[in-house]
């Protein structure tokens, strides 16, 4: 399956760490962020990377060239960061059936390939993972409404009022549908074409949407203080795992663009 990364925005609320690099170059642990994701999304099947580059695209395509641990990569250029909706368009030409989508910020330890599996087992439009926050937090995300059945029945972007503390995590699967519903999204109240809005328009339409619950952790890494967050995750895993006697590789160490 294909697997689209997006990572084109400038990140300007994880300055002074992005100020000389995109953000999911941003370092965790002594690694990009972006490479936490390809391994993720490699260890859920995927078989061709593409990558929406924006904001000093030439860091990331420099760095990694057309492939990675053997997988081939595809650059896709978002000249203007209007949304994930937006971002998503840009990859439409490329994508030849169902396909992964991770967001080039987060670090992962969960359930992905459920996903993938559960999407591809029933068919659906659209499969993604979902977690409970803190009612304080969830107006950071995309957020889901559900009727008295636990059926997702709206999806809201950043609400000032969140409706639940349900939230959309930063990995999905898709069919190709997703890109008509991109292209019917208007402009949010930020200006932006939001990907909630695209999802919402799915599931308004009937289309079959499944929401698997995260087993695991991540972290959404818009802060300097979520960066420091992950790191104290992976470490106290690593600490975890070695008390256990569990061998764990070593993660290979990135040089500071």
């Amino acid at each position: 399956m294909q697997a689209v990364v997006l990572s084109a925005g400038k990140g300007t609320r994880l300055r002074p760490l992005t100020e000389d690099k995109p953000k999911s170059l941003v370092e965790v642990d002594g690694r990009p962020i972006i490479e936490d994701v390809f391994d993720n999304l490699l260890e859920a099947g995927a078989d061709e990377l593409i990558v929406v580059v924006g904001y000093l695209k030439e860091k990331i395509i420099n760095r990694y060239g057309d492939e990675y641990e053997g997988v081939p990569i595809t650059y896709a250029h978002q000249r203007e960061q209007r949304g994930l909706a937006h971002a998503i368009l840009q990859v439409e030409s490329l994508i030849d059936d169902d396909f992964m989508l991770m967001l080039g910020d987060n670090v992962f330890r969960g359930n992905l390939a459920d996903v993938r599996n559960r999407q591809q087992e029933d068919r659906a439009d659209a499969a993604f993972l979902v977690e409970q926050v803190p009612y304080e937090e969830a107006s950071r995300y995309g957020v889901l409404d559900t009727n008295e059945y636990g059926e997702i029945v709206e999806v809201v972007e950043k609400p000032e009022e969140p409706p639940s503390n349900l939230v959309m995590t930063g990995f999905y699967t898709f069919t190709p549908a997703i890109f008509h519903a991109c292209h019917l999204v208007q402009p949010s109240d930020r200006g932006e074409y939001e990907l909630s809005d695209a999802v919402d328009l799915l599931i308004q339409s009937g289309r079959t949407i499944d929401a698997i619950r995260m087993e695991g952790w991540r972290v959404d890494v818009g802060y300097p203080e979520d960066r420091d967050r992950a790191e104290e995750r992976l470490r106290d895993e690593s600490g975890r795992l070695a008390d256990s006697g569990t061998e764990t590789e070593q993660a290979p160490q990135s040089t500071t663009d």
